[in-house]
């Protein structure tokens, strides 16, 4: 009996073996940190734990462009993931890396798994969609730019904590009360481009870059100097010059900055939601972004942020199998209802969305669904989004220029102007790379 007992134990041991062995390993690069990285390390968790063909393995790879980068060069190398989150800045440079991606959405017909486009916001949606009609990328975590407000501040300057402003002149008004108040940083923003020229442009339906913000070919050229943008850059100039507003940095820099109380406005991603929720030690107010009200159109709505999941090339159908179970998985109504929930980002289908409608998550949380209405607005040819070639470069110039208008070593004119005229520099060799 002791050997039969054995070799049971063996096989059993061997059987187990072969069952790990046969576990498809699915690797994912991705740039979500903290309490963010705390959520897709659950995600994967969840998945792997609800069936045994695969196992995703997360792997965080630093910032998004860190992320982007580190792709690139491991598919040259020829060890790629198989999945590789890009936020969307990148999405037009992955759309022209012929033989580096596999669209999602041959992706999951090949493996037979459901899926239909129409099924998701089709703000998101689109802008991860070719002009075939084809999904190229699985939209993971979408953002879009939101009003954020300390209502404690408020209510110590005197201001109604119960209404955040609505417009541009409403905050340069609320920023001088806080001032007054005692408060050394009013207002600040992160993502420079993203909420003040970007978001701005579609939220005021005024074109960021011509042919449709290049979603009508790489001949796009920007437009972010018009009269209107110029306008918005003096006032936040003169708003920086009376301590009205505050710079804090590139990029999501300057998002601790709310959540610490340090300052008392911000305008940021709705991702950043999940870790206002989980350090914030004030009441805080959620609101769309202000808008100038003299302005034909505004407000519109605004444009996709966060970033989206790629197949990468050059993998087995067995693993391709393995990535389309993640992005149906990913594409649950309840698990796209409990992402929202937790962190921000918008429920990228009408059904996780109506789920949690339904659930009371809006009542009792307000200003929670701002990010998807401001969304699911109808879209213009001007408002759909922005797709640019070389976006990363011209972010950066944007950055630079802008910076310099904050020290007041620049005009907001001038600034725009030159960003602008660099930009396109890096438009026109993105086009003349890509003349397909």
């Amino acid at each position: 009996m002791r050997i039969v007992r054995t070799v049971l134990s063996a096989v059993a041991l061997a059987a187990t073996a072969l069952s790990a062995q046969a576990q498809t390993e699915i690797q994912w690069w991705h740039a979500m940190s903290g309490p963010l990285g705390d959520w897709a390390n659950d995600l994967t968790k969840q998945f792997n734990a609800s069936q045994s063909q695969y196992k995703v393995v997360p792997t965080y790879k630093g910032q998004y462009d860190e992320t982007l980068t580190a792709g690139v060069a491991a598919f040259r190398a020829g060890n790629a993931p198989h999945i590789l989150q890009v936020f969307e800045v990148g999405t037009a440079t992955m759309m022209a890396s012929k033989g580096v991606i596999k669209p999602v959405g041959e992706v999951m017909k090949e493996a037979g798994a459901k899926f239909d486009p129409k099924d998701y916001i089709s703000a998101v949606v689109g802008y991860y969609t070719a002009p075939n009609g084809q999904m190229l990328s699985y939209p993971f975590n979408s953002s879009t730019t939101i009003f954020y407000y300390n209502k404690d501040a408020f209510k110590a300057a005197g201001l109604d904590p119960n209404k955040a402003p609505a417009t541009w002149p409403e905050v340069v008004a609320a920023a001088a009360k806080l001032k007054a108040s005692g408060h050394k940083c009013p207002f600040t923003t992160s993502w420079v481009s993203w909420t003040q020229l970007e978001s701005f442009s579609a939220w005021h339906n005024t074109l960021y870059a011509t042919l449709n913000n290049g979603f009508g070919g790489t001949a796009t050229r920007l437009a972010f100097n018009s009269p209107l943008h110029v306008r918005h850059f003096e006032n936040l100039a003169n708003m920086a010059q009376q301590g009205l507003f505050v710079y804090k940095g590139r990029n999501n820099t300057p998002d601790a900055s709310f959540p610490s109380g340090e300052c008392a406005m911000m305008t940021g991603s709705s991702g950043l939601y999940a870790r206002v929720a989980k350090d914030a030690k004030f009441a805080y107010g959620i609101a769309p972004l202000p808008y100038y009200p003299d302005v034909a159109g505004a407000p519109q709505n605004t444009v996709i942020g966060g970033a989206s999941l790629w197949a990468l090339g050059g993998k087995k159908p067995a693993e391709y199998k393995g990535v389309a179970a993640f992005f149906a998985f990913l594409s649950n109504a309840e698990v796209q209802s409990a992402s929202h929930k937790r962190t921000g980002y918008l429920p990228v289908t009408m059904a996780a969305y109506a789920l949690t409608e339904k659930s009371g998550f809006y009542k009792q949380n307000p200003g929670t669904d701002v990010a998807v209405t401001q969304m699911i607005r109808k879209t213009t040819d001007k408002s759909r989004g922005i797709r640019l070639g070389n976006f990363l470069q011209i972010r950066t110039i944007v950055d630079e220029e802008t910076e310099q208008v904050w020290a007041g070593k620049q005009s907001a004119k001038q600034a725009l102007d030159n960003a602008v005229k660099r930009g396109n520099e890096q438009l026109g060799r993105f086009q003349k790379a890509n003349k397909s």
